[in-house]
């Protein structure tokens, strides 16, 4: 199945993508408010690139995908449906990254919009959750934008998560 928006297309990762990957990875303002918020080397990125594959098997839609835009087919930004155990309670969270190279374009709402849409309608999933640190506001501000509010705060792999969460249908 086909997921796209007015201005993105996504797809899943392939080993072609590394690179890409790696410019994220290692971007320092990118991974601020991502897991404990360091960079990561190739064998880092090697094992992140693994865990999104692992995150395939739940479904052909699911897990972090390559976003792209439509006009010129450029790599900017990650985002999928990402299955998640919190309080060992299955959710499936809206994930978006985008590239700091494009910040403050609407990408992130525009992807976290169209995943929230497409899981509702196709894949007729009835609750979706996003895991933002407290800090990182822009993620606070798309989450909102999309219908989500804040539902609790949990420490999650040693750090201070906030779990937004939208009930659809």
């Amino acid at each position: 199945m086909l997921i796209a928006s007015e201005r993105l297309l996504f797809r899943s990762y392939n080993d072609d993508d590394f690179d890409f990957l790696m410019s994220l990875l290692s971007d320092p303002e990118m991974v601020r408010f991502i897991g404990n918020g360091k960079t990561r080397d190739k064998n880092g990125g090697e094992k992140f690139l693994d865990w999104i594959y692992s995150t395939y098997k739940f479904g052909k839609d699911m897990g972090l995908m390559v976003l792209t835009r439509i006009e010129d087919d450029t790599p900017i930004g990650h985002a999928g449906l990402v299955p998640q155990t919190i309080n060992d309670k299955e959710e499936i969270e809206i994930g978006y990254w985008i590239s700091r190279k494009y910040w403050g374009k609407g990408y992130a709402t525009e992807a976290a919009r169209s995943l929230k849409d497409y899981g509702t309608k196709s894949l007729d999933i009835k609750r979706f959750i996003a895991l933002i640190q407290p800090e990182n506001l822009a993620s606070r501000k798309v989450a909102n934008k999309i219908g989500m509010h804040l539902e609790k705060k949990i420490v999650l792999d040693s750090q201070d998560v906030n779990v937004y969460s939208v009930s659809c249908g």
